[in-house]
């Protein structure tokens, strides 16, 4: 089985360096306490970020995500944008990585005096790793295409757990991944709270119908920076682009189907619940691919 985030394997991997509150371990040293609020309760905010020609893409938009995360769940960073900047490049140099590098910057309440929910008893400040690794998507190629399926667990109400929060409390999402396994996919698809198509476990998910692009109304689905740059470049490439409620029967019919991430950009999708979803040929998705790679700086003009 392949996922939305399976990579080639790199051994350089191995030999990562982890900042961990400003120091930098061997990755088999990297260690955070057993007290650590993201380890007792998933207590914790993340961003995920690629790296191309010596630079994070699309930066401000990670960081500026991180730090309303972060407002929202009361957690205090021990560093400015400008230090959580600092010790991204850092982190970078110490690794001399340069491209097809994916950083997962990860922020907790930090160590708890007793292992209890209660945010007052995480006393010591906040905790932030960041890991770089290697990483080339094994869904660049055609050939590893993800099978979706249409799963129980069901994206929440923000009054429960907003579903636009980046954090580490991510139960949801991943029972809904052990449903799609256990049914023969890779990933799951999930719906809204009212049965419209939403999101799968871990990206965001687009239709082509008829020429238009449809993805849902944003209500109950992650804040997706990729997904927000594509509808931004249908826009301006004059693609029409919806963001509407959709069921699964106009879902199964669609010409087209991808699903977007930061990590892998645009991967297409041609099966979902058995169903073939279109055919090999994706003119509005390799369009959409074409643009996207160009705005990152893989495509020239």
């Amino acid at each position: 089985m392949i996922s939305a985030h399976s990579s080639e394997n790199n051994p350089k991997n191995e030999e990562i360096l982890i900042y961990v509150n400003g120091t930098l371990y061997p990755r088999n040293e990297a260690k955070i306490s057993v007290y650590d609020s993201g380890f007792l309760l998933g207590d914790g905010v993340w961003e995920g970020i690629r790296l191309n020609n010596s630079e994070w893409i699309f930066l401000d938009e990670h960081l500026d995500r991180l730090f309303e995360a972060a407002k929202a769940t009361g957690i205090s960073p021990q560093l400015s944008r400008e230090g959580m900047l600092s010790a991204l490049e850092e982190t970078r140099l110490a690794n001399n990585m340069t491209k097809d590098v994916h950083a997962r910057l990860m922020l907790t309440r930090g160590e708890k005096i007793r292992p209890f929910q209660h945010p007052d008893l995480s006393v010591y400040g906040s905790t932030l790793v960041i890991i770089m690794e290697h990483s080339i998507p094994l869904t660049l190629r055609p050939e590893k295409a993800i099978k979706l399926v249409t799963v129980p667990q069901v994206r929440g109400l923000p009054m429960s757990q907003d579903p636009k929060l980046n954090s580490h409390s991510k139960l949801n999402c991943v029972l809904a991944c052990i449903q799609a396994r256990e049914a023969g996919g890779d990933e799951a698809l999930m719906l809204d709270p009212h049965g419209f198509v939403n999101t799968t476990n871990a990206c965001n998910f687009f239709i082509v119908r008829s020429g238009e692009v449809w993805t849902s109304t944003g209500d109950y689905c992650m804040n997706g920076i990729t997904r927000a740059k594509v509808i931004k470049l249908c826009k301006e490439d004059g693609i029409v682009v919806q963001e509407k409620n959709f069921s699964l029967v106009e879902t199964y019919s669609a010409d087209e189907a991808f699903i977007t991430g930061t990590f892998a950009g645009q991967t297409n999708i041609f099966q979902i619940d058995g169903k073939s979803i279109g055919s090999s040929v994706t003119p509005i998705t390799d369009r959409i691919r074409m643009l996207y790679r160009r705005e990152i700086g893989y495509e020239k003009n």
